[in-house]
């Protein structure tokens, strides 16, 4: 997939809003965009460590961000700031909208964890997604979030997470 230039120079401001709320914002270097897909580059953005026991997110880590604006999902590549993998962060979320320096991502609480290797593929926050009640109040979202996760965790498993975001 060839690749806009992306000015290398942009900053985008990501927010991820859930719940109808902003989960975080934060700084990132636009690497880019192909009309699809957006890609960024940013440091890890909460303070401190995050320790979820299958991985560590750490001040230094890098993580390069692959947003699609047709798909319910965003996959982060996680990198320790020495370059190597640590593996792939995947959000479920309404696709991503750019709006001037503002990439917006609604997460819908789904997630999936793929190790560097391949080897330890986890679903992630599967009770969250069943208590956020949005099969109820958006049952056509929450439909696409399921199918969403079925297929990166089937991709994943599969020809593995690198080959999407290449």
């Amino acid at each position: 997939m060839s690749m806009r230039s992306a000015d290398p120079a942009a900053t985008l401001t990501v927010a991820l809003v859930k719940a109808g709320r902003t989960k975080i914002r934060y700084p990132a270097q636009q690497v880019g965009d192909d009309g699809t897909r957006i890609t960024v580059r940013a440091p890890w953005a909460a303070p401190g460590v995050r320790d979820f026991g299958f991985v560590r997110f750490e001040p230094g880590d890098v993580f390069t961000e692959h947003y699609w604006r047709d798909r319910y999902y965003a996959v982060k590549e996680v990198r320790t700031g020495g370059g190597q993998l640590k593996g792939w962060y995947c959000d479920i979320t309404r696709p991503a909208v750019l709006r001037g320096s503002e990439l917006l991502v609604e997460d819908l609480d789904l997630d999936l964890w793929v190790s560097a290797d391949g080897s330890s593929v986890l679903r992630l926050d599967e009770d969250e997604f069943e208590e956020s009640g949005l099969a109820g109040r958006d049952p056509r979202a929450a439909e696409a979030a399921v199918r969403a996760l079925d297929e990166l965790e089937h991709l994943a498993r599969t020809e593995g997470l690198a080959e999407l975001v290449r």
